[in-house]
């Protein structure tokens, strides 16, 4: 599936609820389906700079494309960074870097969350792309 398709996937995921508390319950639910990040990944260095909460993040390079595990010690959060992996894990550096993230605005998740919460997003989104830029030169050498 392309990184549009599964955006398409989540907006209308989404689209079946009006009330914002239902919106932040699917978040929570989809956050908690998310396999637990294994602890050899719960280091300093995968710890993301400028979230409010322990948000880790895990990102590898296989067959050219980066995979990426996360965990969150918040509920929500965890939510956000599982659609971030669900839109973005396993695709290649071009892919993730050329990527318009429109899903965010589209499902209203950029005006329903605290500035706090909202820092944490583009911090994670773009320690993402972090890793796409590092994986994309490090393999054009």
């Amino acid at each position: 599936m392309t990184i549009e398709d599964i955006q398409q996937e989540i907006i209308e995921e989404f689209s079946g609820f009006d009330d914002w508390m239902d919106k932040y319950q699917l978040l929570i639910d989809i956050g908690s389906e998310q396999d637990p990040l294994p602890e050899q990944y719960k280091t300093e260095q995968n710890l993301i700079d400028g979230c409010q909460s322990r948000v880790w993040l895990q990102a590898d390079y296989i067959d050219g494309k980066i995979h990426f595990q996360a965990e969150s010690d918040a509920l929500i959060v965890k939510g956000i960074v599982t659609l971030l992996i669900r839109v973005l894990s396993d695709h290649t550096p071009d892919e993730i870097l050329e990527a318009d993230l429109h899903f965010i605005n589209d499902i209203g998740l950029t005006e329903h969350l605290s500035p706090t919460r909202s820092n944490g997003l583009l911090a994670m989104l773009k320690q993402m792309k972090l890793y796409a830029m590092a994986f994309k030169a490090k393999n054009e050498n």
